[in-house]
């Protein structure tokens, strides 16, 4: 009788307030979109850092005689300096941050550059004597390269220590700036939403107060008055964030899967099914977020 109850009172009220909780519908499935949007874009950051972290080398230039560096001050590396580097690399001191170190000698330099530029227009503008010897690391933590970089930066007999991770961090640093603009957005369009389900349920109490007052002088609960009205905003609040996660699910199987994975295979993308990790977080938002706005809102303006 009471679930009967309840439920009539629920049709009433969303057919009361059809425009409002259309417009809550919208702006829960606007704001709850970029809040997904900013959860799958740090998954992505988080798989791509996987996947290039485990590929990515630190490499240790030696001197070519032409180098111009104050580490080069003597000319091309000697056979001292080149064994004193890879005595450093292989030390106790370097050994928590070093995986593994790969010798390249100019040879496999040069023919690692004519496989990476082959049919541009760099293919065969240097010989093997114009490139330099270097040292490979692979690091334990790639995100500790600044110590191979320090310890090196002044040894006789290095011309330059690059990172392959650097442009990764840019990378990494436009995605979370990307990440914290759509959160951004996400909480201004949370705060409307919970100010417009709030403005609902008021307007909604304030239209039905002839039969809110009657059941409270038939001695209904103060928790059977309210629920139907907390129920109309958390319905609202749910199918907001069931569109928002069918709108990402879209996004991500169309677009992504469909039209840039075939076109980006350098790296893993997320997918569809990640939804299946976001959809749900995003429904509980939503309706702890439709239920908290409707219980102050009742609290204050369901006084019969």
């Amino acid at each position: 009788m009471r679930l009967q109850f309840v439920l009539s009172e629920i049709g009433v009220g969303l057919r009361r307030n059809f425009s409002m909780v259309i417009s809550v519908i919208l702006v829960t499935f606007v704001s709850l979109t970029f809040v997904g949007a900013g959860a799958l874009l740090q998954m992505q950051i988080s798989n791509m850092k996987t996947f290039w972290y485990d590929k990515v080398q630190v490499a240790v230039y030696l001197c070519l005689p032409e180098s111009e560096v104050p580490t080069c001050a003597d000319g091309g590396v000697t056979d001292e300096q080149r064994s004193t580097i890879k005595q450093a690399l292989e030390s106790d001191d370097l050994k928590p941050y070093v995986a593994n170190v790969y010798y390249e000698d100019q040879n496999e330099a040069f023919t690692h550059f004519q496989e990476q530029f082959k049919g541009t227009s760099l293919e065969g503008t240097v010989n093997a004597d114009q490139l330099p010897e270097s040292y490979r690391v692979n690091l334990v933590d790639p995100e500790k390269y600044e110590v191979i970089r320090e310890y090196f930066a002044s040894q006789p007999g290095v011309e330059e220590v690059q990172d392959q991770n650097e442009w990764l961090d840019q990378l990494f640093a436009l995605m979370n700036v990307a990440t914290a603009i759509a959160i951004g957005i996400a909480v201004v369009m949370l705060i409307c939403a919970i100010l417009l389900v709030a403005t609902t349920i008021r307007l909604s109490a304030f239209s039905r107060r002839r039969e809110t007052g009657i059941m409270r002088l038939v001695g209904a609960s103060n928790s059977l008055i309210q629920l139907p009205f907390v129920l109309e905003g958390v319905i609202a609040a749910a199918i907001g964030a069931l569109l928002a996660s069918g709108a990402l699910w879209a996004m991500l199987h169309y677009f992504v899967e469909g039209w840039l994975k075939p076109r980006v295979t350098s790296f893993s993308l997320i997918d569809g099914s990640d939804v299946l990790i976001v959809g749900p977080l995003l429904l509980l938002l939503g309706i702890l977020m439709a239920a908290v706005s409707s219980v102050v809102t009742l609290r204050r303006y369901l006084k019969v």
